[in-house]
């Protein structure tokens, strides 16, 4: 009865942290969702073009992120040591880091094309991609400082913010995709141009929202004073923890990025339904990855206190509730696929049945991997929290791309199955990164706490 008493006090604690950063990811989900939708009734080319481009951008993106996630767990920890001169130092180097990666990864995106035609994508296609990149390319920066403050604020367990800020940026840019895509309200028709226009300004505006919310509620922290002076022992430190979860996330997004690369060998059509069977596996995946982010947190407590206990049994209602969401995944995507894909296309289009016909069966295979994806993200989650990220980094590199691209690959080409072989592959390259991402953690969080069993 204890046990059980103290599981539902982690599951509320994991609950309240968790469920407004579902909410925030959600909101943000929305924003690639709204895109998706508008420009599938705009113009399925332009909807398999974004699809291309917007996994380029994603990969450049999800590695500068590495700075931002590696500010929750080192924040998480200076809060329950009392520490706040070490909550400023880590989260503004953590911003310097952020806007020098993104700097750099522009012109890679602003040059695009001749990347994605070496990669064997069709000519129309890589041309509409490249055009989309040159202006969503200049959203890197503010998007990747969002990132830093939102983990700041998640840190500090301030996630309500996070969840209405993005909320608001969900709403305008829906307004603003309507505006500029179609041309409304005396506004020039822009088509895909106009979905990358709409995405850099809410990056704008979201960071201008964020940087106002934290110098106004925490102004003890004083983040932004003398922003301009370096903090080289910080700096290094945010360095070594955020460039292994910078390339872990490359490793993963990689693989989700070459499926998408391999789509585009199958042909306009098969890109298009991959691209919306990803955004609905996206929104189940930001389920997870909130759970993971405030296990993160509950895990960086536990190590500021050097509290055992709590971190083991935290892990195991932490995995368990995501295991639970993934339950509810899979029987809606078994149970209403073709109603969840048609949403996104319009009914007059002819190329509606094949595009229907292919994303229900890349949904039927998502939700194969429904259990072991949030499991091995909820797994990162907890080794982040030990400040663990430079084997997990090794393992995610060995199960995507040493498994899982080739698995890929070998089930969609030499097998013959197509997509849904591509898709499978993602499977494999998921499951093995879990496992050995849950056995690592068991393994570390036994060294460090002295316990003989975290899950």
């Amino acid at each position: 009865m204890q046990s059980f008493a103290s599981h539902r006090l982690h599951a509320r604690a994991l609950l309240v942290l968790g469920l407004p950063l579902i909410g925030s990811h959600l909101a943000q989900i929305l924003i690639g969702v709204t895109d998706a939708l508008m420009l599938g009734w705009y113009d399925v080319r332009a909807l398999a073009a974004v699809t291309l481009g917007h996994s380029v951008y994603f990969v450049f993106f999800i590695v500068g992120s590495g700075f931002a996630f590696a500010v929750l767990p080192m924040v998480a920890s200076a809060m329950a040591e009392g520490d706040e001169a070490q909550v400023r130092r880590v989260t503004r180097m953590g911003l310097w880091l952020s806007a020098s990666y993104g700097l750099l990864a522009m012109a890679p995106l602003i040059w695009s094309e001749p990347l994605m035609l070496a990669l064997g994508q069709e000519p129309e296609t890589a041309a509409l991609a490249e055009d989309y990149l040159r202006i969503a390319g200049f959203g890197m920066i503010p998007g990747l400082l969002v990132m830093v403050l939102k983990n700041h604020l998640a840190a500090l367990e301030r996630t309500q913010a996070v969840l209405w800020i993005t909320v608001t940026a969900a709403l305008l840019n829906a307004v603003l995709n309507y505006v500029l895509i179609f041309g409304k309200f005396g506004f020039p028709e822009l088509g895909l141009a106009g979905a990358a226009l709409a995405s850099v300004l809410i990056q704008i505006a979201s960071l201008g929202l964020m940087a106002a919310y934290i110098a106004r509620v925490t102004p003890e922290h004083a983040l932004f004073r003398r922003l301009w002076r370096r903090d080289g022992e910080a700096f290094v430190r945010v360095l070594r923890l955020g460039w292994p979860i910078g390339l872990t996330h490359l490793a993963e997004s990689g693989l989700f990025s070459a499926s998408a690369l391999m789509m585009g060998w199958l042909g306009a059509q098969t890109l298009a339904a991959h691209g919306i069977a990803l955004q609905l596996a996206s929104m189940s995946f930001v389920v997870h990855l909130g759970l993971s982010q405030a296990a993160t947190v509950r895990a960086g407590h536990a190590v500021g206190r050097k509290d055992g206990p709590r971190l083991r049994e935290g892990a195991k209602v932490a995995l368990a509730l995501s295991a639970g969401f993934a339950a509810l995944t899979i029987v809606l995507y078994l149970t209403v696929p073709e109603f969840l894909i048609g949403l996104f296309i319009d009914p007059d289009d002819p190329e509606r049945p094949a595009i229907l016909a292919i994303g229900v069966t890349l949904l039927a295979v998502a939700a194969l991997f429904q259990l072991v994806d949030g499991a091995q993200v909820v797994a990162l989650g907890l080794l982040r929290g030990l400040h663990d990220t430079r084997v997990p980094m090794i393992y995610a590199a060995i199960s995507y791309w040493g498994i899982g691209i080739p698995a890929s690959y070998g089930m969609g080409f030499v097998l013959g199955w197509g997509g849904a072989g591509i898709w499978m592959g993602l499977v494999v390259g998921l499951a093995l990164a879990a496992g050995l991402l849950l056995v690592r953690f068991k393994v570390q969080a036994g060294r460090r706490f002295a316990v003989s069993s975290v899950a």
